[in-house]
């Protein structure tokens, strides 16, 4: 009688909350309501789903040996405490995708975002990387391309690690890109990053050689540096001397990503990657719960109208498309992300001391996640929209003077003035326009949250506080994914000569880098060259590949949990594989062969193509050079969106064909 009650209770409140959000119109909404929803829909799902998927579908039980037990090594093997490995998985999987999603999305209005989010990660998000989590733990800690194959086959396992690469690929590119766009002619943030990599490299001298286990005052230096950077970032920023060396341009900040990528992927782990993991952890966390805090005291108003035009004609100046099936390819890991999978699959399950507690580590991680996809989401929306416009859209649509770009603007019914734009900039002491990717919108709103909290006159520091944040995100991504991209082509590698198998070749490692982060590298570049923000292009492009990971994620363990645990329970992941499949497998075939030049790669590579055969230059494009570029970019996306959508059906139909082979014998 007592769950029943509070599950009555949540659920009024959520609804209630959600009715404020969806119905009222009169005056204006408070991003609190975002809170409440969130908490109770959240609620629900660990307290009750994920129950049901532990004790139901997968039957835990702690007298059953984790791998954690069977093959302890004090190495890889580690029974480790829920709350640690909770925050382990955590800064794990916490990219980028949470923080830039929610606020691309978020130019069809507040509200379809909001809803995926709270739904997708419920049924679908939070589920897979549960589940994985459970059936990695029950294969003795297996990864994924380990378990399809033995649970597909060698063709299913191949196909499955060519979709994990390939996929990766456009991650850390996309990541990379967006801490460009962030950082690019900005000497504050670009300094204050750059000061992060020596501090995290002093902090693993001190914990390997100084007083080996040592946290506490690594840790203590790390934070404590890190502030400092800030400050001494804003003295470099006015300095005439010294912003000089900080005043990047994007290509050769790209360049600068590219090397710190190789560097950091052969360097040991203990010197750059572990204390670099271990500072960002507490820093997402702290962060997240300051800018929850900061929420709850601001009361900040949502600005935002509940759904914009471009909800209804697709024709956002952001990113183009219809709201199904784009906008959930937009917000991809704030609801569910394919990447997740092979955390859950990686380390996680080495470590997991009992089964029960796959819910916290698992179904938790991943609510965690999204709540940090709702705070963004709210720093958003609670900004002028015309204010939100001027930051995500490219040049090419707004123009490049605040003149220009107010004027536009406004005649898209968010008015704002020039004398505003230049406020705002001032005020953070950056040029705010067409600031794409995401990040600096973010940062943006969250600085003007935090300021509200503590003091106005703190809106540049927590400007750039916010970029910092951001960037231990990704920067921490780009090291372990460069390294894991490393080992899974390797993997591949291994199918044409097994002696690429071998991990601890100096030569062999070192060379695999250079090939997997000159990969990531060309879409990085080509990403920083196109005319049209990059982000713009090759966002979409990582949406997909990262829902049709999931897909295939799904797809597994619902071939899994049918031919172990009954055909009854494949719904629990059958039916999210079939709506991220349905939606993305959409979306990928429309960025490929839809006829709008703004959405399908192929007519915009005819659109770019008409006006070469004529000698001429399309529209926002300063020079041949670059044309041929984007040119030749819109036929690679245009390959990789089908090779990911053709993969993932394959995987699909290979587990089809699997499940009724062992319905024949049951």
């Amino acid at each position: 009688m007592r769950e029943k009650l509070i599950l009555l209770i949540l659920s009024l409140v959520g609804a209630f909350s959600l009715y404020v959000l969806a119905i009222e119109r009169g005056e204006k909404v408070n991003a609190v309501w975002f809170l409440v929803a969130t908490l109770c829909a959240f609620t629900i799902g660990y307290r009750y789903y994920s129950r049901f998927i532990a004790y139901k579908v997968f039957q835990v039980d702690d007298s059953n040996p984790t791998p954690a037990h069977k093959f302890y090594n004090k190495v890889d093997f580690v029974p480790t405490n829920k709350w640690v490995l909770f925050a382990h998985q955590f800064a794990s999987i916490s990219g980028a995708g949470p923080l830039v999603g929610p606020v691309l999305a978020a130019q069809m209005g507040y509200l379809p975002g909001l809803l995926w989010i709270l739904i997708g990660v419920v049924l679908a998000g939070a589920v897979q990387d549960m589940v994985v989590l459970a059936m990695s733990m029950r294969k003795d800690a297996k990864s994924l391309g380990q378990i399809a194959k033995e649970e597909l086959g060698k063709l299913g396992g191949i196909v499955v690690l060519l979709t994990i690469f390939s996929i990766l690929i456009i991650l850390l590119a996309v990541l990379a890109l967006v801490i460009v766009k962030a950082m690019f002619n900005s000497p504050w943030s670009t300094f204050t990053v750059f000061a992060s990599i020596p501090i995290a490299i002093l902090m693993g001298l001190y914990m390997w050689y100084v007083r080996p286990g040592s946290a506490l005052i690594p840790f203590l230096f790390g934070a404590t540096s890190l502030l400092l950077s800030l400050y001494i970032g804003r003295l470099v920023a006015d300095s005439p001397t010294l912003s000089v060396y900080f005043n990047l341009s994007e290509k050769t900040l790209a360049f600068f990503l590219m090397a710190y990528g190789f560097t950091a992927s052969v360097l040991p782990v203990w010197l750059l990657l572990v204390p670099r993991d271990y500072l960002s952890t507490f820093l997402k966390l702290g962060t997240v719960v300051l800018v929850a805090i900061g929420v709850l005291v601001a009361m900040p108003e949502v600005k935002m109208p509940a759904l914009t035009q471009f909800a209804f004609n697709g024709n956002g100046p952001v990113w183009k498309g219809d709201l199904f099936p784009f906008l959930f390819i937009t917000i991809a890991c704030g609801a569910i992300s394919g990447f997740h999978s092979l955390i859950s699959s990686g380390t996680t399950p080495k470590l997991i001391d009992k089964e029960s507690h796959i819910r916290l580590v698992g179904y938790g991680g991943m609510l965690a996640e999204s709540f940090v996809a709702v705070i963004a989401l709210i720093a958003a929306v609670s900004m002028e929209p015309g204010l939100y416009f001027a930051i995500n859209s490219p040049p090419s649509v707004i123009g490049k003077t605040f003149e220009q770009a107010a004027s536009v603007i406004s005649s898209w019914g968010f008015p704002i003035t020039a004398e505003e734009l230049k406020r705002y900039s001032q005020e953070v002491h950056e040029n705010i326009l067409s600031r794409t990717g995401g990040a600096p919108s973010f940062a943006i709103g969250i600085a003007y949250i935090l300021a509200k909290s503590t003091s106005e006159a703190l809106i540049a520091f927590w400007y750039h506080f916010a970029i910092l944040f951001e960037a231990m995100f990704i920067l921490t991504t780009i090291d372990a994914g460069t390294r894991v991209g490393k080992y899974i082509l390797m993997d591949i590698l291994s199918y044409v000569h097994p002696s690429f198998k071998n991990y601890s070749n100096p030569i062999l490692n070192i060379f695999v880098s250079f090939v997997v982060v000159a990969l990531w590298g060309y879409f990085l570049y080509a990403g920083v060259v196109d005319p049209y923000g990059g982000v713009k292009t090759l966002w979409p492009l990582f949406g997909v590949s990262n829902q049709l990971l999931a897909t295939a994620a799904l797809i597994i363990a619902t071939y899994y949990i049918a031919t172990r645990h009954g055909i009854r329970y494949a719904w629990v992941t059958g039916l999210p594989a079939l709506f991220v499949g349905i939606n993305t497998i959409t979306a990928g075939l429309e960025k490929v062969f839809h006829p709008d030049k703004g959405i399908g790669f192929l007519a915009h590579a005819r659109w770019i193509s008409s006006f070469l055969q004529k000698g001429e230059l399309p529209s926002g494009i300063n020079s041949m050079d670059v044309a041929h570029k984007v040119l030749l970019g819109d036929y690679i996306n245009a390959t990789l969106a089908f090779t990911y959508v053709s993969l993932v059906v394959l995987v699909a139909l290979i587990s089809l064909y699997k499940v009724f082979k062992h319905l024949q014998k049951v």
